[in-house]
C-alpha cells in the first residue's frame, strides 16, 4: 500500500508534537528533532522562504549573541553544549513545522494532524490518571501529569476550524462532539494554572478582543476587575496549601504573582523558598550580573551557570545532595537576559511583537492562531520559559502557521 506525502508527514509532525511531550531526555527530544529533519532533507529538495528566515532572524540572533558571552568567559564545553541546544531547539521546532507543512497540504490537514495528535495525547493522560497515579488526589494527579499544550490546542482548533474555514473538521457530528469531550475532559484533569491562562488568552484572541479597540478595552478592563475580585476574595480566606484536593490548586493560583515576583525570600525558610523558586532564581541571576556590567549587553553566554548558594533538592535521586549550580530558569525573561543580555531580550520581544501585530493586517485562522501563540509566549514566558521550554510544542505548530500564512492570499471576514 502506497503511504501519500501527506500523510507520511503528518505522521512524522505528530510524532515530533508526541515526542516533545513524553520523552523525558531533551538530549533525546533534540535527537529526534534532527532525526526527522534529516529525514526530510534525505527526501525532498529544501527551500526556505525569505519571510520565514526574517521572521525567525531574532531568534537567530539570540543563539547567536549566547557565543559572545562564552568567547569572553571560561565555561565548561559540556554546559555551552548544554545551552547551544535549548537555545537552537526552537529555530529546530519551526522549520520542521514549516518544511513539513509543505507536504502535509492545506490548513484542514493540518488541524486534523494537529487534533488527532492531542487526542493520542489525551489518551495517555487518562492512561495515566487511572492506572498509575490512581486518580486520589489532585497533587497525586498533577504528579503524573503537567501541562499539556497540545491538547489544548487540538480542542481549540476542533471548536474554531469551522468559524473560519466553514466547515467542520470531521464530516461526523457525533465524531467531533466525542473527540471534543475527551479533549476537554483531559484538559481540565491537568488541573493547570498555565493552561487556564493560554486557553483564556487563545478564546480572547479569537474573538479579536486583543485587537486593541474601545470594545476590547472594556472586555479586557472587565476581565480584569474579575480577576482582581477572585485573588480579593483569595487573599481574605484560609487556604491551606497541604490540604488535599480542589484547596492546595486554590493555593498554588493565590500564590502565583508572588511565586514569580517576590525576590526577597528568606532561604533558611524552605516554604518562603519554595513558594517563591522562580523570584529566588531570578535574584541570584540579577546578582552575578552584576560582577560582570558587559553582561547587561550581551549576557553571561552559553555555558553560564546561576550560583544557588546552597544545594538545592531538585532532582528525583534521593541519594544526590543537590544541585548548586543551574542553567536553566523559569522566568524566560531573565533567562534570556541572563544569557544573551539586552540585545537577546529585545530581540525576543521584538519577534514576539511582530507576530501579534500580525492580526492587525490580515484576519484568518493562521494569524489568529499566531497572534494567540505570541500572546501565549509574553505568558509563558514568565512563569515556564515560553519557548526555550524544553516541552514546547507551540513553536511546532507556529512553523506550521507560517507556511500556511506566507503561501494563501490574504482572506477578510
Amino acid at each position: 500500500m502506497k503511504i501519500s506525502k501527506s500523510t507520511f508527514y503528518s505522521f512524522l509532525l505528530g510524532f515530533a508534537l508526541l515526542s516533545q511531550l513524553y520523552i523525558a531526555s531533551f538530549k533525546i527530544a533534540i535527537f529526534l528533532q534532527v532525526l526527522v529533519l534529516a529525514i526530510y532533507f534525505a527526501l525532498e529538495k529544501a527551500t526556505i522562504n525569505k519571510r520565514f528566515l526574517a521572521t525567525v532572524f531574532p531568534l537567530t540572533l539570540i543563539f547567536s549573541v549566547g557565543f559572545l558571552g562564552f568567547l569572553a568567559n571560561s565555561y565548561s564545553v559540556f554546559t555551552c553544549i548544554k545551552d547551544v541546544l535549548h537555545f537552537i531547539k526552537p529555530l529546530l521546532a519551526l522549520l520542521i513545522g514549516f518544511l513539513f507543512m509543505k507536504k502535509i497540504g492545506g490548513i484542514k490537514q493540518f488541524a486534523t494532524t494537529i487534533v488527532i495528535s492531542g487526542l493520542i495525547s489525551a489518551l495517555i493522560h487518562f492512561f495515566i490518571i487511572f492506572f498509575i497515579s490512581g486518580f486520589s488526589s489532585v497533587t497525586e494527579i498533577r504528579e503524573f501529569s503537567r501541562d499539556n499544550f497540545l491538547e489544548l490546542f487540538a480542542l481549540f482548533f476542533l471548536i474554531y476550524f469551522k468559524k473560519f474555514n466553514h466547515q467542520s473538521l470531521f464530516s461526523s457530528k457525533i465524531k467531533n462532539k466525542l473527540i471534543g469531550a475527551l479533549l476537554l475532559i483531559s484538559c481540565i484533569l491537568y488541573f493547570s494554572r498555565t493552561m487556564i491562562v493560554v486557553a483564556g488568552i487563545l478564546s480572547i484572541t479569537i474573538y479579536g478582543y486583543t485587537i486593541i479597540t474601545r470594545k476590547a478595552l472594556k472586555t479586557i478592563g472587565f476581565i480584569l476587575l474579575a480577576i482582581a475580585l477572585f485573588y480579593t476574595y483569595l487573599f481574605s480566606v484560609k487556604v491551606d496549601r497541604k490540604k488535599p484536593g480542589l484547596e492546595s490548586f486554590l493555593y498554588k493560583i493565590k500564590n502565583a504573582p508572588s511565586e514569580i515576583f517576590q525576590t526577597k525570600i528568606d532561604r533558611e525558610n524552605h516554604k518562603d523558598l519554595w513558594d517563591h523558586w522562580r523570584g529566588y532564581e531570578a535574584a541570584r541571576a540579577f546578582e552575578l550580573m552584576k560582577d560582570h556590567p558587559s553582561s547587561y549587553i550581551f549576557g553571561t553566554g552559553h555555558g553560564s551557570l546561576v550560583n544557588l548558594k546552597f544545594y538545592a533538592p531538585l532532582t528525583d535521586n534521593y541519594k544526590d545532595k543537590g544541585i548548586k549550580f543551574i542553567s536553566e530558569l523559569h522566568n524566560g525573561y531573565v533567562y534570556v537576559f541572563y544569557k544573551t543580555g539586552a540585545l537577546g531580550l529585545i530581540a525576543y520581544i521584538i519577534f514576539l511583537g511582530k507576530l501579534y501585530m500580525k492580526l492587525y493586517r490580515k484576519k484568518d485562522m493562521t494569524t489568529y492562531f499566531q497572534s494567540g501563540i505570541a500572546l501565549t509566549f509574553f505568558f509563558t514566558t514568565l512563569t515556564i520559559t515560553g519557548i526555550y521550554n524544553p516541552r514546547d510544542i507551540m513553536a511546532l505548530i507556529l512553523g506550521a502557521l507560517l507556511f500556511i500564512d506566507f503561501n494563501q492570499p490574504p482572506k477578510s471576514q
